[in-house]
């Protein structure tokens, strides 16, 4: 973990080989969140830009309103088990990079975070970079024909 328990925040980077926009687009869909955020997995759409989904520890059932940025190049992840009641703890920004972007998950610790769950957000962000350049960089390969 590159953040002690005491911070009051988190960020991790990685370059990506895609365009920024690409990177910045796929932050910001609600639906591709479902695919690497860990505390909010298999997002659905509830209402317009409001998204659910659940977490992979305990099957808890959280929301998120990504809300994108463009002149930023930023997303910030509004959060929380109520969606009436959601705070902007999470963003994500892209830079342009030689070889293609720097893609940066930061996070904000609530006052009320445990030294655990805490230790927990970091680390999961730190997985999730990884997912992220992973979803990013792959290529469609086409389907496998059967073989006689």
């Amino acid at each position: 973990m590159s953040a002690p328990a005491q911070a009051p925040a988190h960020i991790t980077s990685l370059v990506c080989a895609v365009d920024p926009e690409r990177a910045l687009r796929f932050l910001a869909d609600g639906r591709q969140l479902g695919r690497w955020a860990l505390g909010s997995m298999n997002t659905v759409r509830v209402s317009t830009g409001l998204y659910k989904g659940v977490s992979l520890f305990d099957g808890s059932a959280s929301f998120v309103r990504p809300v994108l940025n463009q002149s930023l190049s930023q997303v910030d992840y509004w959060v929380g088990s109520d969606a009436r009641q959601l705070n902007p703890r999470i963003a994500a920004r892209v830079l342009p990079h030689l070889s293609g972007c720097v893609v940066s998950l930061a996070a904000w610790r609530g006052p009320a975070m445990s030294d655990a769950r805490w230790a927990r957000l970091i680390a999961c962000h730190e997985a999730e970079i990884h997912l992220v350049q992973a979803l990013l960089e792959q290529t469609r390969r086409p389907a496998r024909r059967p073989t006689a």
